[in-house]
């Protein structure tokens, strides 16, 4: 048997508005959420919303209503989840549909999509809880299968999720960790007892990812024909082929006048057409192969840049402060004993405002700017650490 195990991750900020210093300790509205501001997470979604999420939600939906064997797992930041709970419920209720049917899996990950794990390992597990929980009152189901926020994995966070009780975790299937090995098998994460390690084949991910629309690209167009001569090709490496990218790769990052729909519609069928293929979740994937042999990760591997690791989040003082400086109010934040206070204070530590504090140019550079509501990362950074003064204020208030 040869499968396909599509993931497919869905996330939007809950994002901060230009906060003056003038607002500290006069007005606690951070989150502005005014239809008409640049910044407005409401417009920003239901524009998402329009290009992204209804017609690959759509698209996925009709062909696991075509072909019973095609399968997907996503996971859902609770973040992203309030938000479709405001302005898109229709879309929770689609996605509930897809897990009912027994065609979509839900994986586990932090509330906030935060950077919890490497800061306070009591918020990373508060964060946790929280996402079970919300996936379980929406969806009545608990993920058995956990990804931490951006791929940021190490041995460490293997044998935490070891012991927490998931059969699987996911990461970057990175060539200076495989060397020889390939990302097409199942492993054992290092010191593990368990739990099993799926690695993202992230040349045949990134060919849809990034390069679809690419003209530049030696291989554009990309065509369903070509691409599954190149799957069959990488199967003579294992069988089991990770594609795991971004559910906005699909309408957002890849607008649909790039024929990246229609490219989908055409590829499932095709795969499918041939007996020995197969989509599966990825607890099937934990639950069909054993592992082909242990991997260490000691040092923490994403699937961002080209460097593969947390310099995207932590490479600048503006970032490392911010962070610091947050986490450093995790006691005196909680203690207040203030619902609102306590969101308002979590809502920060999604990795996508320090992401927005970026300076790194070159080959990175275009995608942090894309990924920005903010002109630039020092104002992404002044209006990020007057949001805290105001969080302070409202402590010692």
């Amino acid at each position: 048997m040869r499968a396909i195990c599509l993931y497919l991750h869905i996330h939007q900020p809950i994002r901060y508005r230009e906060y003056s210093i003038f607002d500290v300790a006069n007005d606690s509205n951070y989150y502005n959420d005014h239809y008409d501001s640049r910044q407005s997470n409401e417009r920003i979604f239901k524009k998402v919303a329009n290009k992204s999420y209804r017609p690959m939600l759509n698209l996925l939906e009709n062909n696991m209503q075509r072909f019973p064997e095609f399968k997907v797992s996503f996971s859902i930041t609770g973040t992203w989840l309030e938000q479709a709970e405001r302005w898109a419920p229709e879309l929770i209720a689609q996605i509930d549909r897809m897990v009912k049917s027994g065609q979509a899996e839900i994986v586990g990950e932090t509330y906030y999509h935060s950077l919890a794990y490497f800061y306070n390992l009591d918020e990373f597990n508060d964060q946790v809880l929280m996402h079970s929980q919300k996936i379980e009152r929406l969806f009545g189901v608990t993920p058995k299968v956990f990804r931490n926020t951006e791929f940021a994995y190490n041995d460490s966070l293997a044998k935490w999720a070891d012991e927490k009780g998931y059969k699987g975790i996911l990461a970057e299937g990175w060539d200076k960790i495989l060397g020889w090995r390939s990302p097409n098998h199942v492993y054992r994460p290092a010191g593990c007892e368990n739990i099993k390690l799926l690695l993202k084949n992230y040349r045949l991910s990134d060919d849809i990812a990034f390069r679809f629309s690419n003209r530049a690209w030696a291989e554009w167009p990309l065509t369903v024909p070509k691409y599954t001569d190149w799957i069959n090709m990488d199967c003579l490496r294992g069988n089991l082929i990770n594609l795991f990218m971004d559910f906005e790769t699909f309408g957002e990052h890849q607008w649909e006048d790039t024929g990246i729909f229609n490219f989908m519609n055409a590829f499932i069928p095709d795969w499918l057409s041939k007996y020995e293929n197969k989509f599966v979740t990825v607890s099937e994937a934990c639950d069909l192969y054993e592992p082909a042999d242990e991997i260490s990760m000691p040092d923490t591997i994403t699937w961002a840049d080209t460097e593969r690791d947390l310099s995207a989040w932590l490479s600048n003082k503006m970032q490392v402060s911010a962070m610091q400086e947050l986490y450093n109010l995790r006691d005196q934040i909680l203690s207040t004993n203030d619902g609102q206070l306590i969101a308002d204070w979590r809502y920060l530590t999604t990795s996508d405002h320090p992401y927005s504090m970026c300076t790194k140019y070159w080959n990175d550079g275009d995608v942090h700017a894309y990924f920005s509501a903010y002109a630039s990362p020092y104002e992404s950074f002044m209006y990020f650490m007057n949001v805290l003064r105001d969080i302070e204020f409202r402590i010692k208030k």
